[in-house]
């Protein structure tokens, strides 16, 4: 997730998060009607009344968000780009390697973290910082998904085709740390692939921030200090 130096003016602080993972499969009950006996009843004929179909099973649409927020919490390494839509549009890459290493690709530099301290590069001047402990732990969780869980809920879209691959889409709201809600995709390995929110910048411009995450658990991913 990306710490809030990266993120457009005046986002929600549970725009981070993305969050997020893969929809658990829900497969509806397929029934058929039995056959017809052999004997001398004439079968029923087309108006006559048949028995429901089995209901489908009722999708745990907050169950399935907070798991893939779990798992997104539980990775070992992953990618991800952030891209702003509005007035001030701007892009920027990130890598993740547990616990505690960052790579941040941003316009005016590379920034990297490991522990608690910044290598910062700004416009190719290098500078090392320490930052405050316990930061990069806040980064990974901004929102305390287990204590807030209670302010969350979730609605489910649909299924669609996103990055390739087939993807469970939902509305999730919340009103911890502050109200808000943004739109979330989770993947067939119950992690997140997209998180979408749209809202305005402290000058009162709309904006839309996309965050696409991709390579979950890629030992290739490495980040070492400058």
């Amino acid at each position: 997730m990306f710490p809030s130096r990266v993120s457009p003016p005046r986002p929600s602080r549970f725009l981070p998060l993305l969050l997020a993972a893969a929809a658990l499969a829900l497969a509806a009950a397929c029934s058929r009607q039995p056959e017809p006996a052999a004997t001398g009843t004439p079968a029923p004929g087309p108006d006559a009344a048949r028995a429901p179909a089995p209901a489908a099973p009722a999708v745990d649409a907050l169950g399935e968000v907070t798991a893939s927020m779990e798992k997104f919490l539980a990775a070992r390494s992953f990618h991800a780009v952030m891209t702003v839509e509005g007035s001030q549009p701007m892009q920027n890459e990130m890598d993740f390697v547990a616990p505690d290493r960052y790579r941040m690709i941003m316009p005016v530099g590379t920034q990297v973290i490991i522990g608690d301290t910044m290598y910062m590069e700004m416009h190719g001047q290098q500078t090392k910082v320490p930052i405050p402990e316990g930061t990069v732990s806040q980064w990974r969780d901004p929102m305390k998904i287990r204590e807030n869980r209670s302010g969350l809920s979730a609605e489910f879209l649909g299924e669609e085709d996103l990055a390739g691959q087939r993807a469970r889409r939902y509305r999730v709201r919340h009103t911890q740390p502050e109200p808000g809600e943004f739109l979330y995709w989770i993947d067939r390995e119950g992690r997140p692939l997209q998180l979408q929110h749209s809202g305005e910048t402290a000058n009162g411009g709309p904006y839309t921030m996309t965050l696409a995450y991709s390579r979950f658990n890629d030992p290739t991913i490495t980040i070492e200090s400058p």
